[in-house]
């Protein structure tokens, strides 16, 4: 993928995954100094959920794949009890490259990265985008986001050129300081599989993508 969000030479063969994957890209200068890797998204490309958090954390952009630290424990047993799979949903971030020391990353770098989101969503084009924290929620959604208070609330929101519905979830990380933030979690985590028609019909969310 080009920094401008195109992929290049329609002539050219692949996957539409490979198509998805930034593989070269200086437009952030700190974060280009920051990273070891750029951590691309995960799972399928023609998930009916996408989760986009942050940037990647210290075992992310050591391992190359999004939520694969403590937060993607906390995500990956939250889909379960929603009845999904991490391989049945794609996880991207609104940063592709570690921010210095774990910091949000600034404006500058989401408006950077934000070709690169918002090809990734057009092409997947999934029933709902859950906002994993207040960074994502506020650059999905372009304006401030009370998380705590807003978290479970679904926005229509423009991403590029396309549309898509916009879930306001807490970050699982919250949940590891915060015990009053799990049912917080885990019961939005369960309105997302209800929005992309993944529980069954008593909504006990113990249907799978694969039982569909």
């Amino acid at each position: 993928m080009r920094p401008d969000g195109g992929t290049g030479d329609d002539t050219t063969t692949g996957s539409l995954d490979d198509d998805l994957c930034v593989t070269d890209c200086t437009q952030c200068s700190r974060l280009v100094e920051s990273r070891t890797q750029i951590v691309n998204g995960v799972g399928p490309t023609d998930a009916s959920l996408v989760f986009v958090g942050e940037g990647p954390g210290a075992t992310e952009d050591d391992e190359g794949a999004p939520f694969v630290g403590r937060s993607g424990t906390v995500l990956d047993d939250a889909l379960g009890e929603a009845g999904l799979l991490r391989e049945d949903v794609r996880i991207t971030n609104s940063v592709r490259c570690r921010p210095p020391e774990n910091r949000d990353p600034t404006s500058e770098e989401l408006d950077n990265c934000r070709g690169y989101l918002a090809s990734e969503l057009a092409a997947v084009d999934p029933d709902a985008v859950v906002a994993l924290g207040k960074v994502p929620a506020e650059n999905l959604l372009g304006r401030s986001v009370a998380v705590t208070n807003e978290a479970g609330e679904v926005y229509d929101a423009r991403v590029g050129e396309t549309s898509h519905r916009v879930l306001v979830c807490v970050h699982p990380a919250a949940t590891l300081y915060d015990g009053s933030q799990r049912e917080t979690f885990a019961s939005t985590i369960e309105r997302a599989a209800e929005l992309a028609g993944e529980t069954d019909d008593d909504g006990s969310g113990q249907a799978r993508l694969g039982d569909w």
